[in-house]
């Protein structure tokens, strides 16, 4: 597949138009929440060039339904700093009123902590792909821009896929690790779904990832949970992975309903 998911549009490099593998599951007319977040990411790395700072926190706010359709881009420093700074990145499709995304970010200076580093847990070692879902993973869009590797039992009763993002983020744009990652982390609720969503809709609102290091390579490991409580309102949680073992947390807040 040598397709993407946007491509900047000539003439005004703020404006990005979308392509169909932004398309959501739960409807054609919406974007999953990944390709957002991923080029809301590039938006802040971007503000980055040249700083020794590197974000630690990625946090996504779903403002509204976010159309696959033209978008414009911007980014800023909210809160400068020589050690921590706080940045954003918002889009807006064009001729719009308001934001449909936000992603703030965490910048945090670096500095030589090596022989205090350790992992909360070890790698995890991909094995034979299990068969994917019945549910979902025929409807193309997104789910056609990832090789979803669904792994067997875990034995902390979560559920565990290998996902490796197949098409480059802008055009022929060079893509981070850190981009990579955001391609597919906000897959984490579907891969961690505790109900049937044939019966259900549970969307995410946001998705906040924590990384203790940057992520490396294009291939990344969610071991995700969710769950349900008893008014509509559910959480999925997930430990993130690369090759070289445990990156960070991601969490999402969900909106539950019966279909």
């Amino acid at each position: 597949m040598t397709d993407c998911y946007y491509r900047r549009r000539p003439g005004d490099q703020q404006i990005f138009e979308s392509t169909d593998l932004t398309r959501s599951n739960w409807t054609p007319d919406i974007q999953h929440g990944s390709p957002p977040l991923a080029l809301l990411t590039k938006a802040i790395e971007e503000q980055l060039t040249g700083s020794p700072l590197r974000i630690g926190r990625l946090a996504l706010d779903i403002l509204g339904a976010i159309p696959v359709a033209p978008l414009t881009v911007r980014a800023w420093v909210e809160r400068p700093g020589k050690r921590i700074c706080l940045l954003n990145s918002e889009m807006t499709p064009v001729g719009g009123a308001r934001p449909v995304a936000r992603v703030s970010a965490w910048a945090l200076a670096t500095s030589d902590t090596g022989d205090a580093a350790g992992d909360r847990y070890p790698p995890l070692v991909e094995g034979p792909a299990a068969a994917l879902p019945d549910q979902w993973w025929n409807v193309g869009g997104y789910l056609d821009s990832v090789d979803f590797r669904p792994q067997h039992d875990d034995p902390s009763g979560s559920r565990v896929f290998w996902l490796t993002p197949e098409v480059p983020l802008v055009d022929d744009e060079p893509t981070t690790a850190l981009q990579r990652l955001a391609m597919v982390v906000d897959s984490a609720n579907g891969v961690g779904s505790a109900l049937d969503p044939q019966q259900y809709l549970f969307m995410n609102t946001d998705t906040v990832v924590h990384l203790h290091r940057l992520p490396a390579g294009d291939d990344f490991a969610l071991r995700a949970r969710g769950s349900i409580g008893p008014d509509g309102i559910g959480v999925t949680t997930a430990d993130v992975f690369d090759r070289d073992g445990f990156i960070g947390t991601c969490a999402q807040t969900l909106l539950v309903q019966r279909r």
